[in-house]
């Protein structure tokens, strides 16, 4: 499968994905759950993502980094896949309890327990899906990944509504975990049965190295939620998470399932001994070009969003969906900041890049709260984002060596971009409706608008990502046919 339609399928079922857990979500928050509620699984699952760091061992980048693979270490790779969910799912329930002293929550125990459990049916989608990822089937994944979130959206709403509070979302992890091993093997066997444990040493060292690089970078994502739990109060927590969660789901939506087609697409680059620098600007070009306004429309419309998705009890999200958005833009800036460095063997320097990236979240994050709260801590990301740019900008830059004046053209007209994508939104706020009493019409019609104004400013300022977009755009048989009129009426 060719790279533009490897990023095809992996979009759509990122979208559909998306979509499903997005309703699921809106549902599950207007009718079942309170903020407080929320909060109180999104402490549990923190803390079970920080250890759940070594679930994946490395081994997805390791198979899709292998320049050639055989049964044998499909073998060894499924062995250690194994071992590493139950060391995983041992280690969070033994936490369960210490958790719940520590916090004061007795819910935690059993909560944490019964995510415990979902973690013992990774093995049987981790490594397929690695193997399908090296082989560009990503029409494959797609099964996947909207099979796995049908399940939990499913088992979340029906719990939710007879009344089952966090643990509806508990039991939803486990759906998940379940349907995707399921789909995964159906797909692409690969049982660690009998299990093989000769010959790791490389798959130990470099997932040994991976879980450390995983780990500092849990530490800075997966940790707002432990830090804000000692400083807010429980219903801060719902609503920080929320508003992240909401954040983080849809630059998922525009740009999440890209990034997996990238890691074995630039690793066949690498192979082929050919120079990055061309390659990774033409991806920076699309990440600013589709996140940016994406994101800078949400933060604009953070207010409304959540009023007509949530309802009044969670207006608290807004401001700090706004902030949290904002960051966002700096954060997509420069992506595979992971991949370009373990393609090119220099986990080591990453490794020290992101301790550094982690203690500036961290210190950034507890003296954003400790100084203001829950709304200190969303503003804490927007500097988190500047400073992360910094300090990646340079190492990048020596990895592959890209052209700085070109990377400065792009940032430019996606800049010009995003905001003639936003301004419609803006004018309606000026003349017609603010953000507190706009309604949906007049919403869509804004950002229908700017979609239109976005378009046109990418093809009057010639952004690079557009023939990109173009040219992916063509892969879908629907499209295809629009885009050869447009190719016509220019």
């Amino acid at each position: 499968m060719s790279v533009r339609g490897a990023a095809v399928w992996a979009m759509a079922g990122q979208y559909l994905s998306f979509a499903i857990q997005f309703a699921s979500s809106v549902v599950i928050s207007r009718l079942f759950l309170s903020p407080g509620e929320v909060g109180l699984f999104s402490i549990a699952l923190a803390a079970a993502l920080l250890v759940a760091i070594l679930q994946d061992f490395g081994l997805s980048r390791y198979i899709s980094g292998l320049r050639e693979i055989n049964a044998d270490e499909v073998r060894r790779c499924s062995s250690v896949a194994l071992l590493f969910s139950l060391l995983v799912a041992a280690v969070i329930a033994a936490l369960a309890w210490p958790l719940a002293r520590l916090y004061h929550l007795p819910a935690l125990t059993p909560l944490l327990t019964i995510i415990a459990s979902s973690y013992l049916f990774l093995p049987l989608a981790v490594v397929p899906m690695a193997l399908m990822a090296r082989e560009m089937r990503f029409d494959r994944h797609f099964l996947i990944n909207v099979g796995g979130a049908a399940a939990q959206a499913g088992v979340a709403i029906t719990l939710g509504a007879l009344g089952y509070s966090a643990f509806a979302l508990a039991w939803a992890t486990v759906a998940a975990g379940l349907s995707r091993g399921l789909i995964a093997q159906a797909l692409r066997p690969s049982l660690p049965w009998p299990p093989r444990f000769d010959g790791l040493r490389t798959v130990i060292g470099f997932g040994t190295r991976s879980s450390v690089l995983y780990l500092t970078g849990a530490l800075g994502t997966r940790t707002p939620d432990l830090i804000l739990g000692k400083l807010v109060t429980l219903t801060s927590v719902g609503l920080y998470s929320r508003a992240s969660s909401l954040s983080d789901q849809f630059r998922t939506l525009i740009s999440g399932a890209i990034g997996s087609v990238f890691f074995p697409a630039f690793a066949r680059i690498r192979d082929r001994g050919e120079d990055l620098g061309p390659p990774y600007l033409r991806v920076c070009a699309g990440y600013s070009a589709v996140v940016w306004p994406g994101m800078a429309g949400l933060a604009l419309a953070s207010e409304p969003i959540v009023r007509l998705l949530y309802g009044d009890k969670w207006m608290g999200v807004a401001p700090l969906l706004l902030m949290i958005s904002v960051a966002e833009i700096g954060l997509v800036s420069l992506p595979l900041v992971s991949d370009i460095p373990i393609l090119l063997g220099r986990m080591n320097r990453l490794l020290a890049y992101n301790a550094v990236d982690t203690a500036l979240s961290l210190v950034l994050l507890a003296l954003g709260a400790w100084w203001g709260g829950v709304e200190g801590a969303a503003a804490s990301r927007i500097l988190y984002a500047l400073l992360w740019l910094a300090l990646y900008a340079g190492f990048m830059h020596r990895l592959v060596g890209f052209d700085r004046r070109g990377l400065l053209s792009i940032y430019l007209r996606s800049a010009l971009s995003t905001g003639a994508a936003i301004a419609p939104l803006a004018l309606v706020y000026v003349f017609w409706a603010g953000p507190a009493s706009i309604g949906v019409s007049e919403l869509l019609l804004a950002v229908g608008i700017g979609a239109g104004c976005w378009f046109a400013a990418l093809a009057l300022l010639r952004h690079p990502a557009l023939d990109e977009l173009l040219a992916l755009a063509s892969t879908v048989p629907a499209l295809r046919r629009l885009v050869a009129r447009l190719g016509r009426v220019s």
